[in-house]
């Protein structure tokens, strides 16, 4: 067994997104004196997924009970407005309305309302006329409003967590892409693109979009692949036409929640989004093509399964994509008075979306353990509303792996990650 002074860090997480940080800083929480170390391969945090989404606090509505998505959204969407309100981040709680706008969708609003009632949210039904008091610009037959959804800034968050960890003795290194993992008996060693080595007792791969490819350099078959979904969005030009959220009723056959609108924490409405393959895992428009990424994805049965289930589905996603007129008749099914000129575009996100090797996409958070490390596969949203809860679990798990190594909590001793 290596000494402790042959380590260079207790625990590695690899990832510098929202999940990464939040699980770095539950562990200089939980057990302080724990050497830590980030390594994330952009010159920032929250970079992608993080840094590229709507800034929604989620309710946790939509989740299925006892799913981990539920219990994750419940738990921290109330955490997360308390995080932002102690540390100055920007956020408001301005409630939501999901709103059907055909009769075939009634049902499933229904559905959605005693769902609500479940997780002991506050929903409100309302029609028509009740609709018009919050959204005077948005039609529909019927909707519910959800009043604990929010909105804040999810960098500034990320950012807020890196300091607390640098702030606890932990390093994160930036521009320090992996190239290759090393499981030995004592733990992991890494290398990076600058050639240099960090010795762990436990890694942690939050990579997102990247996550399966880190699980194979570790030489554990993760049983999926990332498909990337690229979710294109416009901004309003006129933001006075929408007061605060407003999402269409979900089809339950997809996971993604359609085109919606969301009024953010700094007053600008961003319309989307929608959902297409992209050619490469940061392909954020249809030029960026990485032939050895689209050649990954279409090497992977389950993509093939995807795309013979949801064909039509995807279809109509594409051809929204190439055609803005298409674009906004969709939207003008919530938002009438909009016209294709009031669409700018707007910075795009790309989903990492697990998929099985059947075809299934995988709907809920997918953490797989081996020795010495331990791997978030699958954080789709509410990943970033529920990451304090989320951390705090992956950091769990990783503090128990290190007891197999020898470390003792709290090991408050001299020196830092390196």
């Amino acid at each position: 067994m290596m000494t402790h002074a042959a380590y260079d860090c207790d625990v590695l997480v690899i990832g510098g997104g929202i999940v990464g940080l939040s699980t770095a800083y539950a562990i200089t929480r939980t057990a302080p004196g724990t050497q830590v170390t980030v390594l994330e391969k952009e010159w920032g945090p929250a970079r992608h997924q993080t840094g590229r989404n709507s800034g929604v606090i989620h309710s946790g509505i939509y989740y299925r009970p006892g799913s981990l998505k539920a219990r994750y959204a419940l738990r921290g969407s109330a955490e997360m407005v308390d995080f932002c309100a102690e540390h100055g981040i920007a956020h408001a709680v301005t409630g939501k309305l999901i709103v059907a706008t055909e009769r075939s969708e009634l049902p499933r609003l229904h559905a959605l309302v005693q769902r609500g009632r479940q997780h002991g949210l506050p929903v409100r039904e309302l029609g028509p006329a009740q609709i018009a008091e919050y959204e005077p610009q948005v039609r529909g037959l019927a909707a519910i409003r959800v009043g604990t959804t929010g909105v804040c800034d999810f960098k500034a968050v990320t950012e807020r967590f890196a300091a607390e960890v640098r702030g606890a003795g932990g390093l994160i290194r930036f521009g320090a892409e992996v190239t290759a993992i090393d499981r030995r008996p004592w733990g992991v060693a890494v290398r990076t693109t600058d050639g240099r080595v960090v010795r762990a007792r436990v890694l942690v791969n939050c990579a997102g979009l990247q996550s399966d490819r880190v699980a194979l350099l570790a030489g554990d078959d993760p049983g999926m692949r990332i498909v990337p979904f690229r979710g294109e969005y416009y901004e309003l030009a006129r933001p006075d036409l929408v007061h605060g959220l407003v999402y269409p009723v979900p089809d339950p056959a997809f996971p993604f929640l359609g085109v919606h609108l969301t009024r953010g924490h700094d007053g600008s409405v961003h319309v989307g989004p929608n959902a297409v393959p992209a050619l490469a895992r940061e392909g954020y428009g249809w030029p960026v093509v990485r032939p050895n990424e689209l050649l990954d994805t279409l090497a992977w049965p389950g993509s093939w399964r995807i795309a013979r289930r949801h064909w039509r589905y995807g279809a109509g996603e594409v051809h929204r994509s190439l055609s803005k007129r298409a674009f906004t008749a969709a939207v003008r099914r919530l938002l009438p008075e909009v016209t294709e000129d009031d669409l700018r575009p707007a910075v795009a996100g790309v989903r990492a979306q697990a998929v099985l090797r059947n075809g299934t996409l995988v709907d809920d958070f997918l953490i797989r353990e081996a020795p010495h490390t331990v791997h978030v596969l699958n954080a789709p949203s509410p990943a970033a509303t529920a990451s304090l809860p989320i951390g705090r679990e992956v950091a769990r798990r990783a503090l128990l792996r290190a007891r197999g190594t020898g470390w003792k909590p709290p090991a408050v001793e001299s020196g830092h990650c390196v």
